[in-house]
């Protein structure tokens, strides 16, 4: 399993903690950066989903930069990517949902 996060997220932390005894490969996505196979993947799943429309980062966007296409803005600020991003068994699941969690064998 790899779990696609940043290390300052609550939600991302919360779900690691759940995650403890499963085999997970923590990928920060500020420090360790999305390579571009993995954001065509993600995006491929969730369309612009994929973007947190709600976080600081998206709010100081100007308009211009909004518009851009998906792709080119998790390129430009992986940090806008929603989280956690968990790809299972080439299975890719967004947030900490329940059934993220029922997918992943968390209850």
């Amino acid at each position: 399993m790899r779990f696609f996060s940043l290390k300052s997220c609550d939600t991302c932390r919360k779900a690691l903690k759940s995650l403890s005894g499963h085999d997970v490969t923590i990928i920060d996505v500020r420090s360790d950066g999305v390579s571009p196979a993995d954001q065509a993947a993600m995006i491929a799943a969730f369309g612009a989903g994929v973007l947190n429309t709600r976080s600081t980062t998206w709010r100081n966007l100007p308009e211009d930069e909004r518009a851009k296409d998906p792709a080119e803005l998790l390129a430009q600020h992986p940090t806008l990517m929603k989280r956690p991003v968990i790809e299972l068994d080439g299975a890719w699941y967004q947030g900490w949902t329940p059934a993220t969690k029922a997918a992943v064998g968390v209850e």
